[in-house]
This record gives structure tokens, C-alpha cells and sequence, in this order.
């Protein structure tokens, strides 16, 4: 069992056919009723037998780099064992090597290292088998275990060698108890092992014991650990006759020949086939010529359009194959492997009549997937035997291992998807959906339908963007057993342009409401979506979505919460009165108050869309307002309401990695169960002059892991000189400026208490415009980027007044948008003194640069970083890193920071760049780390250039555009990404 995967099943989740004897005393009387094996188990014959066994078992550390069929990319570690030590041939599972991409080393009991490669995993069978290079090995000499599944007896004192839960070295004993189980069952949509017995003992395995030698007091390797129940400590353990042909094969150069005729067998009591019809005469026949068997094989899952299909039934016993009796799994894979391309006569009991039937046996890695395509950002393969099976289906289709990016069928499940048709035209396989790919232009909407394979009766219909611009890839990943390598083929050197885009109608239907003069509001509001092809700044969502109220119908100008579009390295589109999709790109982003602005081309758009008039008269409490928006479903709503408070306030941050969170805001609460669950909207006057945009605000995320959000308006006084200067400029406000620096509000009583004068006292209480005297204190400030002066301002400071005039409401700080640095009084440790607050440039706040380096994606310390740290260590902070990556083997982690690469420091990503691309593949390169809370540490990373090659993705300022420069070994290669 890996120590990602647990291949344990509660015990009491397993069927009634998983043991033959229910009661606890029936299998007494079964065990009791075979002789005992003993085999002289000393201790001291034991010491011995273990000294040579550690000589053939490593400890397998390894990553699925890519989600494929059955399995998500994962990193985990396991247990093999040398069964070839001439060749370096191990023997571990087949949910370790796994069904797709593998990169892994073996360590050796003397802490000596070599990589491993896959050259063999079954198709159905739980085992794989891995190669290593000898000669690399220097300090030992390596040993082999032999094959003996013969010596696996029940009552066989047996010893399993392996890392177990994650522990380099564990020895763990017990008893078979059973040879006769049938495979466990581990989950839907997961690998499975079926059409083989599974020995069953008691040995407490865990974590990490996945491919561990099962040893008898002799040294030879009975069984392969391969899972056990999670409520007790009963192991299975999977025999080895069908690895040791294998092996026998590969040693000499042989195809491993693997036949099938679709269908599942498993183990019935005789009592079960009773029951099922079978004749009391085959009972006695089966009986008389297997003495020691409890049952027979019956089948389970007949596939439809497979060999047996019209033949075989669910129900029917198996009784002979080519004219011998049969009663085990290991006969019949004996007979359908040697046979492929061939017939086979089947005689089976169905309700008490033999039947025979002559069936075809199919070449079962024929219908084992060795391929899968990487293109819109999901992933797809044919369908496998493995899925297929589980589900009593036909072996054929287009299944989604990962449905993600342009296939993002469904967030809360991303695996399992069976495509039926794109673009009406169906896909019944891989390359059929290849080529329909091919003529589908970049940036199309095209119909999709689609099953789950979990529910086929149910068949979705939606509407896909085809992204091939941000998911440049469109590729196609071979397996080569020669070189334990999956091959890349590019599949089409650039999608089809898109199609041009024409004007379109729509026409907006009035808001109904009880104040006709806010009806005409809805066509002031449009949709804004975003769709997120990376992780930047901390936001981990694919997509977002949220109504923005229209800045400047003329010009195209949209205003829209940054919970919508925190960031710019994304793709947005603006849905115009449910009726027009139009893309939009992001002009501005305001720092602090959790706006942004957009802008389409108004050209595209055929409708009434209105610019609404926007107050400058600030809303008080007590006013009273009137409700538009659009609650979670999407669909208008309206109230009447009054605004109960105008409180400053400051999102509070999340802890474990920082994003974009407003502050130094006065937000609007209203008394309206309506306004308040809604996620966008407006506050108006009764008129439809918009006093406040009711925008979401992202706060923590929950233990449970959900986001907090708040609704809250935001009055347009605030806004409405920023708007019309980004709408002068053309969508450029290259000189904003703010004081990077939190404030919070401080009551009257704790000012006196903290020392403020009693004349600013009363000059504030004194002021007609302050509706809550208050003062402001400095609540953090934020460390410099590169290139930033450090603030003056320090914790605890209340500000008193800036440029001459009184602070107390979050207007007065109006002043820093247009000048360079400030003139602020401060309240410090009772004394007033005044300093010289430098303003900084909101060109640098956002994110311009990022480096994917060994599944890791690095980027500078964003805002909300330098918000919540006192010092930066350097200008290399890791943002994500992927599953099934060197990045995430090797123990980088999110929010860490990178100092150095091989001794050599690495301020920015620029120098690290610089340093890394000298890195050859397949190399360990030293990094020193400096953690988000100041700790330091080292550690080495392995790359691997094959699977994670490095890139640079960069915002070209000049032509508003991203760009990725892969550094491939031919050199630098740039690409348009929007």
C-alpha cells in the first residue's frame, strides 16, 4: 500500500462473496480441517532468512506525474524487491508503477540510490515490474529473491519486508490464514484487481508496505503484499504465478501474451452455486477432482460487445475450458494467455444444463490504454477494461481522467466523464475526438454531451470554450516500455484561428420592482465571468462569476468585484442581458477597495445597455435605499431597505496563503434579508441614481475549507473620480498612487485613553461631515517590494491629520492617489510629530512575472504576502506546486520562499532563471528555503525536464499581452497566451 492510497477496505465493507464462511466458527472449523505447515521457525533461522531478504527489498519513492485512467497524479512511496539481480528487475505493484506516467528511484538497505524505471504493469493483475541499472549500485552486493507461489500454504508462518508506513525498514510476521479470497475491492472509479484469488493473513501492514515480499522461513517469495482491511489487521496478499511468467518472459525477450474474453469470474461457495442451479453431478464431479476447493468460479460481469457477449450470463459456473476441469483463476489465465488470437471451448452450468460455447479470446492489452491526450487543459484516454468492467459496459468511448480547464464538466468532480459527442459530432474513441478537436477554431462555444460513468442513464448536454490560446498544449503521450518514457506528439502546430466576431441583438428586460424608476437599472448590469488558467496571488479557483454595473455604456467600461477578477493573468468575458457573450479584457485593479474595471467592445452589442447616473453624495446612515441585484442563482431581485451602518473595516487575511482582500474601506450594511445573501447588485436611490455597488468580498477560508465572503456596498463617492479618470486614459491609470499601509478605526474613548490631545478631540467631534468621530491607527504596514520605499509609518501610529487637513473618515486620505508623498501627523507614544509619507506606484502591485520550474509556479511576493510579513527573504515566492511533480516529491511547499540554488543566491527570478537553466535533466540541485513564518531549511530536488519542463510566463506591458517562454532543449520558444 502506498502512503498516498491506502489499498485497505473497511471490513465491513466487503461482500458476503469475499468469504465463503460467514460465521466465525464455520471458519474455525476450516482452518482447523487443513493440516498445519510447519517450517521450523526458529528465531534464529528467522535472523538469518531476514539478513538475506533486506539485501533484495528497496524502498520505492515515486510520482504518477499525470492524472490517466484510473489513477490521479500522486507521490507516495512503496516497497519492491529484487527478483533479477543480473537485469535489475523488481517486482512491486501494479498500483505503484501504475497504469500511466512513472518517475521513481529505489533506495537499497545501504541508503545507496538509483532511478527505476517502468518496463512492465498487468493490465489486470495487481503487479509491475521495474528495471534499475546494477552497475549503479557500488557499495553492496545485490541480491534476489526467488519465486516460490507454490510454498503458499495456509498455516505458513510468513514474514513481510517492506517500508512500512513510511519507515525505511519493517518487519511484520503472521499466518495464512486463506489462499482462496477474492480480490479485494478498493472503490469505484479507482484501480481493482479481479479474476485472481488473493491469500489472506494477519500481518498489520500499512502505508507504504505496497509491493513487499512475502517470505517464508526459507527466504523465497511466497506472495506481494497488496492491501488489507482498514479496521483490522488482515492483509491480502496477491500470489504470484501470473509476475513469475511474466518475469520469465521479459528475461527472455518474450511479448507477455494477456488474453480475455471480457469477463469478470468470482469465487461462489458451493452452497452460492447451489443456489444458482448448478447439478448435484458437477458439484460431485468438481468435488471429486479438486478435494481441497470450498467453490467455483462463476460468472460475475459479462461485457456487453465483448467475446462472450450472447454466450456467457451473469450466474453461469464455470465447469471446463478445452475440455479440463477447471476450478481456479490461475487455470484460466493460463488458458486464455497462451490462446490470444484463438478460440476456446467454455462448458458452464446454467440452471443445471451444460452449455457449450466456442469464444474468441481478445489480446487484453489491446484494450488497456497505453495513450492519453493533453489538450484545452484536461486530459483524456480511451476507455480501459479496468472502467468498463466496473460498470458492465462496453470497452469503448472518450473518458475524461481529468475533466479541467475548457472540460471542467463539473467542479466538485473532475474524473469519470465519458464524452459522447463534440460539436454534434460524435466521438466513439480517442482519435475520432482528436480530429473533431482539430477543426474546432480556437475561442469556440461548441455543444457537448456527456455521461458520468457512474449515472449512464443520464446524458448532459452544455456548452464548452475551447481554449487553445492560454492551453496551448494539444498533444498526445505514448507509453515506450523501452525507455519507461511516455513520448510527446504534437498533434496540430496551431488551432484554427477563431471565427471573426459580428455584432449581435439583445434585448434587456426591466427589473420589476415597486420603484419604476430603478426597472431600467438591469440594463446598467452585465455578467462578468472569469476563467483562471493558472493559480496566481493565491487564488486557487478555475472560474468565477458576478454581475459588474456598467462604467460607460460608450466605451465599453465595466465595474466588478474582486472576488470576480482579482487578477489580471486570466480570461474574461462579459454576457450581455443573458443574450450576448463578448470577451473583455482587465484595465485596472483597484488595490484596496476590492474593484475592478473591465472593458468589451461596446461595437459587438446590439442592446439598450445604459450608463447609469452615479452619486456623489455620500449615503448616511439611516438613508434609505433601494435593493437591484442578483442573488447566488443568478436571477434579479429588489428591495427596499435603509443602510444601517457605515463601519471601516479591513477583510480579515488568510492564514495559510495570503490573496487579494480589501481594506481601508467603509462598508455599507443594509437591514435586508434580500441584499444581504446576494452576491452583486447596486444601492439606489428611488430614481435609479446608484448611491453604493453592492459588491462580494473575499475573506479566510473555513476548516472546512470553503471560502468566507461577504456582501457589503461601496459607496460611489469613492469611486467615481478613479472611474473617470481610467475611463479618460483609455483603461490606463499608470500614475495611481496609495499609501501601502492598513489602518483601522479608533473610537473616541481608546484616542483619549491612547493620549490624543483633547483639542483634536473636539476638532473631530466638531466636524459636520464626520458621521462617527473616530481616528485612524495604523494597523500594519506593508513590506517594500523591490524597488519601494519603506513606509515611515509604524504600528500603533494614529494619524491625526495629512497635508494640513483633519483624518477621520477614509475620504480624507483621498490625497495619496495623486502625490508623491505626504505630509501626516502622527499620535507616537503620546508625542506628535510629523513625517513625510512617500506614496507608492499601483504599477508595481500587480503580478507580472511568474517561472514554472519543476512543477513548482514561483512568482514575486504579491500584495496580500508583503501585507503580513515583516521582511521578505527574497523575491521568489511559491505559489502552487503539482501533483505528481519534482516540486511536490521533494517537499517544496506553498508559501515558501527561495534564497538560494546550489550555494548561488537567487534575489528575483531573473537570477534564478539564470542558475537554473545550467541545471542539466535528471540532476539534484540544493535549494536553501526560508518558510512564510522565517524558517529556514534545505533541501535537494531532482528535475526532470521530460514532464516539467522550465517556462517563463511574463505580462508584456507595451502590447497588453501574457507570453510563455518554454526553455526547451533546443532553446527558448515564445508563445501568445491571450
Amino acid at each position: 500500500m502506498t502512503q498516498h492510497v491506502s489499498k485497505k477496505r473497511r471490513a465491513d465493507e466487503l461482500s458476503d462473496s469475499d468469504n465463503f464462511n460467514t460465521s466465525d466458527h464455520e471458519q474455525e472449523i476450516k482452518l482447523n480441517s487443513i493440516p498445519y505447515v510447519a517450517n521450523g521457525s526458529s528465531n534464529q533461522s528467522w535472523q538469518t532468512t531476514i539478513e538475506k531478504v533486506v539485501q533484495s527489498v528497496v524502498s520505492i519513492h515515486f510520482c504518477q506525474v499525470a492524472s490517466f485512467d484510473t489513477e490521479d497524479a500522486v507521490v507516495s512511496q512503496a516497497t519492491g524487491f529484487v527478483v533479477d539481480s543480473v537485469n535489475g528487475y523488481i517486482l512491486t505493484n501494479r498500483h505503484v508503477v501504475g497504469p500511466g506516467p512513472f518517475v521513481g528511484y529505489a533506495v537499497f538497505d545501504n541508503h545507496e540510490e538509483c532511478d527505476v524505471k517502468p518496463i512492465y504493469r498487468d493490465p489486470v493483475h495487481d503487479f509491475g515490474v521495474l528495471q534499475f541499472e546494477p552497475k549503479n549500485i557500488k557499495y553492496m552486493k545485490v541480491s534476489e529473491l526467488t519465486l516460490r507461489p507454490d510454498l503458499a500454504k495456509v498455516g505458513c508462518e510468513i514474514r513481510v519486508v517492506g517500508n512500512d508506513a513510511g519507515e525505511k525498514l519493517s518487519i511484520l510476521s503472521g499466518f495464512i490464514s486463506r489462499l482462496d479470497r477474492n480480490a479485494p475491492e478498493y472503490g469505484s472509479l479507482t484501480y481493482n484487481d479481479f479474476n485472481t484469488e488473493y491469500i489472506q493473513a494477519a500481518a498489520s501492514a500499512t502505508g507504504g508496505s505496497s509491493g513487499s515480499p512475502v517470505v517464508d522461513i526459507d527466504g523465497y517469495a511466497v506472495a506481494l503484499q497488496a492491501g488489507g482491511s482498514t479496521e483490522s489487521s488482515t492483509d491480502f496478499f496477491f500470489p504470484v504465478y501470473r509476475a513469475l511468467r511474466a518475469l520469465r518472459c521479459i528475461q527472455k525477450g518474450e511479448p507477455i501474451s494477456r488474453g480475455t474474453i471480457q469477463v469478470q469470474w468470482i469465487l461462489r461457495p458451493f452452497d452460492e452455486c447451489r443456489r444458482l442451479g448448478i447439478r448435484s453431478d458437477n458439484e460431485k464431479t468438481m468435488r471429486d477432482k479438486f478435494p481441497s476447493i470450498h467453490g467455483l468460479l462463476v460468472a460475475e460481469v459479462v461485457l456487453p460487445e465483448g467475446p462472450a457477449d450472447g454466450s456467457l450470463r451473469e450466474g453461469d459456473t464455470l465447469i471446463s475450458i478445452n475440455g479440463e476441469l477447471v476450478s481456479s483463476f490461475v487455470k484460466v489465465d493460463e488458458v486464455l494467455d497462451s490462446s490470444v488470437g484463438q478460440t476456446v471451448e467454455l462448458v458452464v452450468d446454467r440452471n443445471g444444463k451444460d452449455l457449450h460455447f466456442t469464444i474468441p479470446v481478445n489480446d487484453l492489452h489491446a484494450i488497456t490504454p497505453a495513450r492519453y491526450l493533453e489538450v484545452c487543459g484536461a486530459s483524456f484516454n480511451d476507455l480501459s477494461y479496468q472502467m468498463a468492467r466496473l460498470y458492465a459496459i462496453p470497452v469503448r468511448g472518450v473518458f475524461a481522467n481529468r475533466a479541467s480547464g475548457s472540460f471542467t464538466l463539473d467542479t466538485r468532480d473532475r474524473c469519470g466523464w465519458i464524452i459522447d459527442s463534440l460539436d454534434h459530432k460524435d466521438t466513439p474513441d480517442l482519435d475520432t475526438f482528436i480530429e473533431v478537436l482539430k477543426s474546432i477554431p480556437d475561442c469556440s462555444r461548441v455543444q457537448i454531451s456527456f455521461r458520468h460513468i457512474s449515472d449512464l442513464h443520464t446524458i448532459e448536454e452544455s456548452v464548452v470554450y475551447i481554449d487553445r490560446h492560454w492551453y496551448s498544449e494539444f498533444r498526445l503521450a505514448t507509453r515506450n516500455d523501452e525507455t519507461g518514457l511516455w513520448d510527446f506528439t504534437n498533434l496540430q502546430e496551431k488551432p484554427l484561428p477563431p471565427k471573426p466576431l459580428r455584432p449581435l441583438h439583445a434585448k434587456f428586460i426591466d427589473i420589476p420592482t415597486e420603484k419604476p424608476g430603478c426597472s431600467k437599472l438591469g440594463h446598467s448590469m452585465v455578467l462578468v465571468t472569469a476563467h483562471f488558467p493558472l493559480v496566481m496571488d493565491g487564488y486557487k479557483d478555475n472560474t468565477s462569476r458576478g454581475y459588474g454595473v456598467i462604467a460607460s455604456a460608450e466605451n465599453g467600461y465595466v465595474i466588478i468585484s474582486r472576488k470576480v477578477v482579482p487578477h489580471d493573468l486570466i480570461e474574461v468575458f462579459v454576457t450581455v442581458a443573458e443574450s450576448i457573450i463578448v470577451p473583455a479584457k482587465v484595465k485596472f485593479l483597484h488595490p484596496l477597495h476590492n474593484y475592478a474595471i473591465v472593458k468589451y467592445d461596446p461595437s459587438l452589442v446590439e442592446a439598450d445597455v445604459l450608463t447609469p447616473n452615479f452619486s456623489s453624495n455620500p449615503l448616511k446612515r439611516g438613508d434609505k435605499v433601494v435593493f437591484v441585484g442578483f442573488n447566488q442563482n443568478m436571477r434579479a431581485v429588489s428591495d427596499i431597505t435603509k443602510v444601517s451602518d457605515i463601519p471601516v473595516l479591513n477583510v480579515p487575511i488568510n492564514p495559510l496563503s495570503p490573496r487579494y482582500r480589501a481594506c481601508n474601506f467603509e462598508g455599507i450594511q443594509v437591514d435586508s434579508s434580500v441584499a444581504n445573501p446576494a452576491p452583486s447588485g447596486v444601492l439606489a436611490d428611488e430614481d435609479g441614481t446608484i448611491r453604493a455597488l453592492w459588491l462580494t468580498y473575499l475573506g479566510s477560508v473555513t476548516d472546512e475549507g470553503y471560502d468566507r465572503v461577504f456582501g457589503m456596498g461601496f459607496d460611489t463617492s469613492h469611486i467615481n473620480q478613479i472611474v473617470s479618470r481610467c475611463i479618460a486614459n483609455e483603461g490606463h491609470l499608470t500614475d495611481l498612487r496609495i499609501i501601502d499601509s492598513e489602518f483601522y478605526a479608533l473610537p473616541v474613548i481608546q484616542a483619549r485613553l491612547r493620549g490624543v490631545p483633547e483639542e483634536w478631540i473636539e476638532r473631530v467631534e466638531s466636524r459636520k461631515d464626520v458621521e462617527r468621530p473616530q481616528f485612524f491607527t495604523v494597523l500594519r504596514t506593508s513590506t517594500p517590494a523591490i524597488g519601494m520605499e519603506a513606509s515611515p509609518l509604524k504600528v500603533g501610529d494614529i494619524v491625526l491629520s495629512l497635508n494640513g487637513h483633519a483624518v477621520n473618515k477614509m475620504a480624507d486620505l483621498d490625497d495619496m492617489y495623486t502625490q508623491t508623498e505626504l505630509q501626516v501627523e502622527i499620535l507616537r507614544k503620546k508625542q506628535i510629530i510629523k513625517v513625510t509619507v512617500p506614496t507608492v506606484s499601483t504599477e508595481k502591485f500587480n503580478t507580472s512575472h511568474l517561472v514554472y520550474w519543476s512543477g513548482a509556479l514561483l512568482q514575486p511576493p504579491h500584495q496580500s504576502v508583503r501585507q503580513v510579513m515583516k521582511n521578505l527573504p527574497s523575491s521568489i515566492y511559491i505559489m502552487s506546486r503539482n501533483q505528481g511533480s519534482p516540486a511536490t516529491q521533494y517537499g517544496l511547499n506553498s508559501t515558501q520562499f527561495v534564497t538560494h540554488v546550489n550555494e548561488q543566491e537567487t534575489p528575483d527570478l531573473e537570477a534564478f532563471i539564470n542558475v537554473v537553466r545550467g541545471i542539466p535533466d535528471n540532476t539534484y540541485c540544493k535549494l536553501r528555503l526560508v518558510s512564510f513564518d522565517n524558517i529556514p531549511s534545505a533541501l535537494t530536488l531532482k528535475t526532470n525536464y521530460h514532464y516539467f519542463p522550465t517556462s517563463v510566463i511574463r505580462k508584456d506591458e507595451a502590447e497588453d499581452k501574457w507570453i510563455e517562454i518554454d526553455f526547451t532543449k533546443d532553446g527558448p520558444v515564445r508563445l501568445e497566451l491571450n
